[in-house]
């Protein structure tokens, strides 16, 4: 008469197989997780920049070539530090500049967090149109 049932042996190699599943299952999990924390916070990042740079094309009171900057508030940052650095700076004028003409000017902006122990970044640019006036003209380019 033949036993049912599994020896012990087979036992063995069933949890061990069912062991090694299982650790894989976790480790891929946990890099699930951080992988979503990281994109989480890039994902805030990318929408503060966004907000900051729609700012920054609006206010007509921003000085060149000055480097701007600031932090985030942490209730809108997510309880992560972060901040931003900013320059605006003239990027195209014509040959001869004169009042009333347009010019182009860049707008670079930079959005840091902190994950971790690491201090991550982007980098934003922008472009938009001004009309000179007769103090953004080089004295320069001004004939006698």
């Amino acid at each position: 008469m033949g036993r049912r049932g599994f020896t012990l042996l087979e036992l063995v190699v069933a949890t061990t197989i069912m062991g090694i599943a299982v650790v894989g299952l976790l480790s891929g999990l946990a890099g699930a997780v951080r992988n979503a924390a990281r994109l989480r916070d890039y994902d805030r990042a990318v929408q503060l920049g966004q907000l900051r740079m729609n700012e920054l094309l609006l206010d007509d009171r921003l000085p060149r070539n000055v480097d701007l900057g600031g932090a985030f508030d942490a209730s809108i940052g997510g309880g992560v530090e972060s901040g931003w650095r900013a320059r605006l700076s003239a990027f195209e004028m014509p040959p001869v500049p004169a009042p009333g003409q347009l010019a182009l000017d860049r707008i670079e902006l930079e959005i840091w967090w902190i994950y971790g122990a690491q201090r991550h970044s982007f980098s934003l640019d922008a472009y938009r149109r001004r009309i000179l006036k007769p103090e953004d003209i080089p004295q320069t380019a001004v004939a006698p």
